[in-house]
């Protein structure tokens, strides 16, 4: 059976593909959630993967390591790209970790609670 790449694309489940790449980033907005396995992880992207070696802008976009790729990366296949929109959620998610400043500015916001409500969502702090 021939294997499927993808480019930028929704991936996991239920319903995306799933090719074996990975997106740092996505782990690194996790941190409010799970401290405990985003800290060794990202430490890990860093000091084992060099996923940030060379690049100005933080993490790669992806990688992938299950796709060999001869002479370029040990690591398998890396993104060369770079994607602002992955970077923004890292900072946010860092100061929720740190203060949850930007949740609790939601919370106070009576356009985004309603905006919520509307949409169906209900629960928790709402």
């Amino acid at each position: 059976m021939r294997r499927r790449f993808y480019d930028y694309v929704a991936r996991g489940v239920p319903d995306g593909p799933d090719d074996g790449t990975l997106a740092p980033w996505a782990v690194a907005t996790s941190l409010p959630f799970a401290p405990e396995i985003v800290v060794p992880s990202i430490r890990y992207y860093r000091e084992k993967l060099d996923l940030c070696a060379g690049n100005a802008y933080g993490f790669k976009a992806t990688f992938n390591p299950t796709f060999p790729e001869r002479g370029r990366s040990k690591w398998g296949w890396v993104s060369p790209h770079h994607y602002g929109i992955n970077q923004g959620p890292i900072l946010i998610m860092i100061e929720n970790y740190r203060t949850q400043l930007v949740w609790r500015l939601m919370r106070a916001c009576p356009y985004v609670v309603e905006g919520l409500r509307r949409a169906g969502f209900s629960g928790g702090w709402l």
